[in-house]
This record gives C-alpha cells, sequence and structure tokens, in this order.
C-alpha cells in the first residue's frame, strides 16, 4: 500500500533550520521537527522494517528515536570548524545486524535541500575492515568485477568517497584493480530528486533501488566475513 512519508514543508523546514541554526530556534520549532521530520523518517524506518527482510534478512531497520537507524540531528562538532549544532540533512541508515556503528555495511536514505540520495556500501571502514576487503579484491578479483560490473548496479549507482593518492601499501602500482584498491571508502550513491522523495511510493522505490546494490553489499560483506543472506 503506498504511502507518503515525506512533504515540501519537511524541504522548508531543513532550510529555515540551515539558516536558523542554533539552539534557541530549534527549541522554538522543535515541534516542527517531531511533526515534519523524525515522525514521518520513525514511520518510514518502521514500514522498512517489514519490507527490508524480503531483500536481505541481514540488516536492520530499527524505528527508535535514539539508537535506531534514524542518525542524530544533533552534530558532533568537536573536531569541526563549523561549529553548527544541527544536520540540515535527515540520514536513515540500515546497518548489517552484526555492525556496532555507521562504518559497516549498509544501506542509506540521505534527504536534503542541497543534494537527496540513496546508497549503499560502507563509509570509511576502520583500518582492519579496509584491509579486509582490499585482500579480499586482490584475491577474488573476478567476483569483484562480476558484482561491480553488474548491469542493474551499473547503470543505476555511482562510487563515491575518498581514495588515496598512491597506491596502498603492498599493492603494485600497475595492480589492475588499483583504482578499487586505492578507494577509502567502497559506497555507491544515486541522487534523488525532491519529488521522489515526497512521492507516495517511497518506500517501494527505495527497495527497488536497495535491491540493485545487492552484488556490492554481497561481496562487502562476504569481504569482511559476514553473512548477506
Amino acid at each position: 500500500m503506498k504511502k507518503k512519508y515525506f512533504s515540501n514543508d519537511t524541504f522548508k523546514f531543513l532550510k529555515e533550520l540551515e539558516n536558523n541554526n542554533n539552539r534557541p530556534w530549534f527549541n522554538d520549532n522543535k515541534q516542527r521537527y517531531e511533526d515534519l521530520v523524525r515522525t514521518p523518517a520513525l514511520n518510514f524506518i518502521e514500514d522498512m522494517s517489514d519490507a527490508l527482510p524480503s531483500l536481505t534478512p541481514r540488516f536492520r531497520a530499527i524505528p527508535k528515536k535514539v539508537g535506531g537507524s534514524l542518525m542524530r540531528v544533533y552534530r558532533d562538532a568537536r573536531f569541526s570548524k563549523d561549529k553548527t549544532p544541527f544536520k540540515i540533512n535527515i540520514g536513515i541508515n540500515f546497518r548489517h545486524e552484526s555492525a556496532k556503528d555507521v562504518h559497516a555495511p549498509g544501506f542509506y536514505l540521505h534527504i536534503a535541500n542541497e543534494q537527496s540520495f540513496v546508497g549503499a556500501g560502507i563509509w570509511r571502514p576502520e583500518s582492519k575492515t579496509l584491509k579486509k576487503i582490499r585482500e579480499c579484491l586482490d584475491e577474488n578479483s573476478r567476483t569483484w568485477l562480476k558484482a561491480k560490473n553488474d548491469k542493474a548496479f551499473a547503470e543505476f549507482f555511482t562510487f563515491r568517497g575518498d581514495s588515496l593518492a598512491t597506491k596502498p601499501r603492498g599493492y603494485d602500482i600497475e595492480h589492475p584493480l588499483i583504482e578499487d584498491l586505492r578507494r577509502k571508502d567502497f559506497i555507491a550513491l544515486h541522487d534523488l530528486k525532491k519529488t521522489e522523495i515526497t512521492a507516495d511510493d517511497l518506500l517501494e522505490k527505495t527497495l527497488e533501488n536497495y535491491s540493485k546494490a545487492t552484488p556490492l553489499m554481497r561481496y562487502l560483506c562476504f569481504a569482511v566475513g559476514q553473512p548477506f543472506d
């Protein structure tokens, strides 16, 4: 059954938050945040918790205000020059059941005025995990290329994220997969229009988009020693 979650008012609120990124304004508009951002996001996550197992039983959609799939609105500005206290986007992350944080295999939905997108992969894996992925690429290159070049995946998703300026230690610069071995992020994204976010088929389309990323996710789970199916 189709269902609308986010609206143009959601984007309007995020824009106003961007222009008034301070605690007094947020406190005065907290009910609008609840009505336009957190409640629809939690409803989306709750419905995804019923739908996601049809794709993979290993990833979790957790509709909790704190500690679940909805990322915190509060920024960690301790090590940033930007000291604004609030994020001006909605981040929803469906992590692997074995994951303790965001640096693990996951499906993602990002909603913002500047850019909205659907994503899949591992963002900034810790050094041990990154080492496992690179070793798997080196040892199972044929399987990696099959996943990376899967028609549905390759036509829809684009790899983004940071890469090393040179080769990683232990690998030849002439390695046939050197561009992939250089990656520090193994994430694939596809930009979405605002009309797609506010449509009444957002849940169905998001699940369909995640299904296109299953070759990548299955490979990454294999690389880090976790089940996908």
